[in-house]
């Protein structure tokens, strides 16, 4: 959970903003639910809602939501494209003898974006 995320108890509060719309933009982190005011994003849960800010809203900036707010999906990415295809590039010309397959190329991609995700997310928690 993010240092900026407040916690509403259904129980202390039912509530919901008029406006607010669900949405699927988002992680949802096991919420059964997550609207978007503006740039609240509102994560409803069984026993609770965890609001919190983001820069910049994705329904009006898709991109800059990702540089903004989600830069682990964008370092993901682009270790996927690129990192997978180095992988893949440095293991064939090893083995010319074989041949790329579609699977083997597209597991170097699912590794290479995994670990670039992963590492992007555990340095942006460690920053905030």
């Amino acid at each position: 959970m993010p240092r900026d995320e407040i916690v509403v108890p259904k129980e202390i509060r039912e509530f919901m903003l008029n406006g607010a719309e669900e949405t699927f933009l988002g992680k949802k982190n096991g919420a059964k639910k997550q609207y978007r005011y503006g740039n609240l994003h509102i994560r409803e849960y069984e026993d609770k809602f965890l609001v919190h800010t983001d820069k910049v809203d994705p329904r009006k900036d898709p991109l800059g939501h990702l540089i903004f707010d989600a830069p682990e999906v964008l370092v993901g990415l682009a270790c996927a494209i690129f990192g997978g295809s180095q992988i893949g590039k440095s293991y064939f010309n090893k083995n010319k003898a074989k041949k790329p397959s579609v699977t083997s190329s597209l597991f170097s991609s699912l590794i290479a974006g995994y670990i670039g995700y992963t590492s992007t997310k555990k340095i942006k928690n460690y920053l905030e």
